[in-house]
């Protein structure tokens, strides 16, 4: 729990969590039906996919809820979200302006699609280049810290997946290089994590910024590519 009051709850959600109930499974836990009995009827304003970490916030009345999806609608809430990637970006800033469907194939997968995708923007800024290779597009890892303008499905990792940087241990849009080196990663799901919200208090208007610590497998992970471990325990082409 990082904050709550009246019209707010704002939670450090764990990996491997459902934020909404499953559609096929109602019986799975999620977030709202784990903390509802202690605070009552909660709204979910926004979603994180299950193995997604970090910062969320739901509303614990229906007219926060309301003020909470304006805010998200206009793009005045603010998420940030932390990614463990595969290679090294040539740049420190980069803006992803490119239209996303959602559900494709038989793996139900985000794709660019220029003629039949809805509009998406993420903005991307490099934080730090990990392992031993450094400052190249085509090995090493890097941490990259990503805003989401608009909300589609999978909209950062599939951005990511297209740039050419997958996150880290993704499954769905993860890069063929770690499955030789799969022994390697420590980390056993999609390495992303919201690391920061920033919204305006439904009742007073007061500007709130919350963070979320990284949890114990995303900083294991951070500190393995750091030392470079992954690059020195990968079998030999």
């Amino acid at each position: 729990i990082l904050w709550y009051d009246a019209s707010l709850l704002v939670v450090n959600k764990p990996a491997g969590l459902l934020s909404l109930a499953d559609g096929y499974d109602a019986s799975l836990p999620h977030l709202r039906s784990l903390l509802q009995p202690q605070f009552g009827p909660l709204w979910i304003v926004h979603r994180l996919d299950k193995d997604t970490s970090g910062v969320i916030v739901l509303a614990r009345n229906p007219e926060a809820h309301r003020c909470l999806n304006i805010q998200l609608q206009e793009g005045s809430m603010v998420k940030i979200y932390h990614a463990l990637v595969v290679g090294c970006p040539p740049w420190e800033n980069h803006s992803i302006d490119l239209p996303l469907r959602a559900n494709v194939g038989r793996r139900h997968r985000t794709i660019v699609d220029l003629q039949r995708g809805k509009p998406a923007l993420t903005e991307c800024r490099l934080l730090k280049c990990l392992g031993k290779a450094g400052r190249t597009s085509s090995a090493g890892f890097a941490l990259i810290e990503v805003r989401p303008h608009s909300g589609r499905t999978h909209q950062i990792r599939a951005h990511l997946a297209h740039l050419g940087f997958p996150i880290l241990a993704d499954p769905l849009y993860g890069s063929p290089l770690l499955r030789e080196a799969k022994h390697a990663i420590s980390l056993k799901r999609c390495g992303l994590h919201a690391y920061s919200l920033t919204l305006r208090h439904p009742t007073s208007a007061e500007k709130l910024n919350f963070q979320a610590a990284y949890p114990e497998d995303f900083a294991g992970m951070l500190r393995q590519l750091e030392a470079a471990e992954i690059m020195s325990k990968a079998p030999p082409s």
